[in-house]
């Protein structure tokens, strides 16, 4: 069967994006807070180019000494608590991570193009990393925890789901899939995972098929829906996921620029509305790819396309905007993925910026 070729967003013009410049301290990867970050992030380079009293004049100009000596409070609406991570191939760095998700424990999980799985802390300290099993066509895109804390994996380019303790211990008893096709329990490019109250997961995928399928907690087929398209119910790369107190699942319709909804205590889950469109001024997304929900009747997303989260109440109706294309900290680019870890605090992957942002929003 010939593969259909996955449909992808446009690139990114980089030309306008001039690569980042090293955060944190520069050997070990550890996290810089805001104030340090101004410092790590563009001091470090004024002082390579331009002697110390310019970047003692720069710093200032960031926040003062205070930014020199330790943490300034986060929190506004256009600057980051913390960043963490840069560019490199050592613990803690990252190149272009494409995924993320946080445990009931607060450890922080992030895959990127190298199929390295990293561990963190709620601060950004790393903790352990492994590789998943192959990678020579293709690197996960999907990152989730079930209900027994194990971590869930999308392989993407290998059609299947691959378990893991959060140790990093691979569970191959419990892998979903590993079959490209269309049939029942086949997979094309799969890109997310979840478990739901009772047990049953439901695996969303993109590419020829673009289809959610739903197993039964001891992964068996159950039933699917979807196909490729743009009408009610259909899919142009389904990307992220998330379940409600209803019992809807939130699918990030990304290249149809879209959230669906469907209802998951029907067999199989029947559509219910979709949130958004194309025009992005209007409400809409622009390849919208990270999808969570939050407590207070919101949810949130990352814009692929606009280098954005956005936050909005359930029912459509844009509440906030956090960020904005570059490289500075509290800019973004192309963005996939967010989590909120244990104590209730947002993290934003910054894939092109191959780093994570926490923020308050």
């Amino acid at each position: 069967m010939r593969k259909q070729a996955a449909y992808q967003p446009p690139p990114i013009d980089l030309n306008r994006y001039p690569q980042p410049l090293p955060g944190g301290n520069a050997e070990s990867g550890v996290p810089a807070s805001v104030g340090r970050a101004g410092v790590d992030w563009i001091g470090t380079l004024r002082l390579a180019r331009c002697g110390w009293l310019t970047t003692l004049v720069f710093a200032a100009w960031l926040g003062g000494f205070v930014g020199l000596a330790g943490c300034v409070p986060g929190g506004s609406s256009d600057q980051p608590e913390l960043v963490w991570g840069r560019q490199g191939y050592s613990d803690g760095r990252f190149q272009k991570p494409r995924a993320m998700t946080a445990d009931a424990e607060g450890r922080i999980y992030i895959v990127d193009l190298t199929a390295r799985i990293q561990v963190f802390d709620g601060e950004g300290r790393f903790q352990r990393s492994w590789q998943t099993p192959r990678s020579e066509f293709g690197r996960p895109t999907g990152l989730s925890i079930d209900r027994a804390g194990r971590l869930m994996v999308a392989d993407t380019h290998y059609y299947r789901i691959l378990f893991y303790t959060p140790e990093g211990e691979l569970l191959p008893d419990l892998t979903i899939g590993g079959t490209y096709g269309g049939g029942p329990g086949e997979f094309g490019f799969v890109t997310d995972v979840l478990q739901d109250e009772d047990g049953c997961y439901y695996v969303s995928e993109y590419g020829e098929f673009d289809r959610i399928q739903k197993f039964s907690p001891d992964r068996k087929f159950i039933c699917q829906w979807g196909r490729h398209g743009n009408s009610p119910g259909e899919f142009l790369r389904p990307q992220s996921m998330a379940i409600d107190e209803q019992r809807q699942l939130w699918v990030a319709d990304a290249c149809n620029h879209r959230i669906q909804i469907f209802d998951l205590k029907q067999n199989p889950p029947a559509f219910v509305r979709a949130i958004g469109g194309s025009d992005a001024d209007a409400g809409g997304w622009n390849y919208p790819y990270g999808l969570l929900l939050g407590a207070d009747d919101s949810f949130y997303t990352t814009e692929y396309g606009s280098h954005r989260v956005r936050k909005f109440r359930r029912d459509g109706t844009p509440l906030a905007s956090w960020g904005s294309p570059g490289r500075l900290p509290g800019q973004l680019v192309q963005p996939w993925s967010l989590a909120r870890d244990n104590a209730g605090r947002l993290h934003v992957l910054d894939s092109f910026n191959h780093r994570v942002q926490r923020i308050r929003f």
